[in-house]
């Protein structure tokens, strides 16, 4: 263990056990904050864990996945969108939704 600048004692974790927690964090389904608070990991920490895993396992930004994509209903409006992806997480778009919103959403989930 060593101490931070804020006097509490962090813990090393050895690359095995990083990898370990990694691979944990992929297969749960937990949000990143669910499986922080389940493991006393930082989310700083776990974020530089998964980066390191997913490189070392894929290649360059990690793996790159087909999500399924639905129609999921069409009314005078347009139709509404539905995004299913691992671990029965859906991102929904209904008519009207902000294009520029969207946009944010996308970027955001390419940083993961």
């Amino acid at each position: 263990m060593i101490e931070n600048q804020s006097g509490t004692r962090q813990r090393r974790r050895s690359r095995t056990e990083a990898d370990r927690l990694a691979s944990e964090y992929e297969a749960s389904g937990l949000t990143r904050e669910e499986f922080c608070q389940q493991k006393d990991v930082a989310l700083k920490t776990l974020a530089r864990y998964v980066t390191r895993y997913r490189k070392q396992k894929f290649g360059g930004n990690g793996p790159q996945q087909w999500v399924e994509a639905k129609l999921v209903g069409e009314n005078g409006c347009g139709a509404e969108l539905a995004v299913l992806l691992s671990a029965g997480r859906r991102i929904e778009v209904k008519p009207g939704f902000d294009a520029d919103t969207l946009r944010l959403l996308v970027a955001s989930l390419e940083r993961m």
